[in-house]
């Protein structure tokens, strides 16, 4: 992306492949993806430390020659079953363009209720999320104490 936020070109021809099965191949990846235009490079990702080191990370990188290349293989393949796995296909660029936008739009009001659970598009942000626990450990802390009250009114009586 540049600075006017806009795709950049290698962006525009490139497809990010994701919610891979682990037993899908680069050769298989190449073969699925082949027939929608000339694949310049392919990026499938493996773990490289850890206990999964070795192992596929779930995800791709494609570049087609043309843009209008990438765009046809992401209509046609987006959605579409791999080893009973919907693939997730789209330009490269886009989820950063699509982040990018929900986050800038989305307003953090002390009384809203925040999802912790990341992943995807609309994931919330440091400051947010930090937030979000410094409100829950508030309201946890004032349950405790009129637990702790109830109590001492209880034993009293």
């Amino acid at each position: 992306m540049d600075l006017n936020g806009s795709v950049d070109d290698k962006c525009e021809n490139r497809l990010y492949v994701g919610n891979l099965d682990l037993r899908i191949t680069e050769a298989t990846l190449l073969k699925m993806f082949s027939p929608y235009g000339k694949i310049m490079s392919e990026d499938f990702l493996w773990h490289t430390r850890g206990p999964k080191r070795g192992e596929p990370r779930g995800f791709a990188f494609i570049q087609y020659s043309t843009k209008e290349e990438a765009i046809l293989a992401k209509e046609k393949m987006h959605g579409r079953l791999a080893c009973s796995r919907p693939l997730v296909v789209r330009l490269a660029g886009e989820r950063y363009a699509l982040e990018k936008a929900d986050s800038s739009t989305k307003a953090v009001s002390e009384g809203h209720k925040l999802h912790l659970t990341g992943g995807g598009i609309g994931q919330t942000s440091r400051s947010a999320k930090i937030a979000a626990i410094k409100n829950k450990l508030k309201s946890l802390e004032e349950d405790n104490s009129k637990t702790k009250k109830q109590k001492l009114s209880d034993n009293v009586s």
